[in-house]
């Protein structure tokens, strides 16, 4: 009996080998499969265009250059961008979490007046919308067109943001935190300004980064609301650039043309870099309040 319990043991230990084996092989091949056009990305905005152009460019940088960032750094009008953006996304996505984080609190609590009607009218939001059209008029007649507020107070609260924030206190917030608070004599604001929102670090910082990201990425409003260069957001000023650079790639003799390619190619490489770094920079910061369970604050 014992000498079938080891065989069976060596043979489900044989079996896992196999399992562990061909699972990190797919996983790895689904690594590449992910990380490999990023990669690429990075090292062809560092070597020379003409090597980007023939293919040589594979595995590593060839001929390093930093022409493609000098010359797109080099445009004022980039900085402009840059400063609109960040302005747009820090006041964008502190009005998020001022509104997002309270309503989820309130739609957590079973005890919240016609909570069952709130829910539904918030989730029939997520399915029907009034199109683009309705919402031109709206902006138009709110007097927005042009100004930064058309990109900050249509997109003040997620409601799917809203309902993860919801998720996160119904996890994570015990009852009996709340019932202690009241025989202490806090109030609601009270609870939730002393109580909750120490706890509610890990939703905030995951909260602040994806709309951090939204505000940062934004383009299709801009496009459409914003027509002063001086308030374009950086999606804006890199599109501008790109067209400029890749529009005049028809004209001219041969060696011209293919100059001009050249160029358009590494501005096209940089300015992905440029546009993302910042947030890439920002997510290692907040990576670790995506763990489950990570709380702090009112429970030491």
């Amino acid at each position: 009996m014992k000498l079938f319990q080891k065989k069976k043991t060596l043979f489900e230990a044989k079996g896992d080998k196999y399992y562990y084996f061909i699972n990190n092989l797919i996983m790895g091949i689904l690594a590449v499969i992910v990380i490999y056009p990023l990669y690429f990305i990075v090292i062809a905005s560092v070597s020379n265009p003409d090597a980007v152009m023939n293919g040589e460019v594979l595995l590593y940088p060839i001929k390093f250059s930093l022409e493609g960032y000098q010359r797109l750094l080099g445009e004022s009008q980039i900085w402009i961008g840059y400063r609109n953006t960040i302005l747009y996304t820090t006041i964008g996505t502190a009005l998020n979490i001022f509104v997002t984080i309270p309503a989820g609190w309130a739609l957590s609590r079973k005890n919240l007046a016609h909570r069952k009607f709130i829910m539904w009218f918030f989730i029939v939001t997520m399915f029907f919308g009034g199109g683009l059209i309705p919402f031109y008029l709206l902006i138009s007649s709110l007097d927005w067109i042009d100004s930064p507020l058309a990109l900050i107070i249509p997109g003040a609260v997620s409601v799917w943001n809203v309902f993860m924030t919801k998720a996160f206190y119904e996890s994570n917030i015990p009852e009996e935190l709340l019932e202690a608070a009241k025989i202490d004599g806090a109030n609601e604001y009270r609870t939730f300004l002393s109580i909750i929102l120490p706890i509610s670090k890990p939703i905030i910082a995951v909260m602040v980064l994806f709309y951090a990201v939204g505000h940062w990425n934004s383009y299709f409003n801009a496009l459409i609301f914003i027509h002063s260069e001086n308030l374009y957001p950086l999606q804006l000023v890199l599109r501008d650039i790109l067209i400029i650079a890749e529009g005049v790639t028809g004209t001219g003799d041969p060696q011209t043309i293919l100059e001009q390619q050249r160029i358009a190619n590494m501005i096209k490489y940089s300015s992905i870099i440029v546009s993302s770094l910042p947030i890439i920079i920002l997510y290692p910061f907040i990576q670790r309040f995506f763990e489950k369970g990570f709380l702090i604050g009112s429970f030491k």
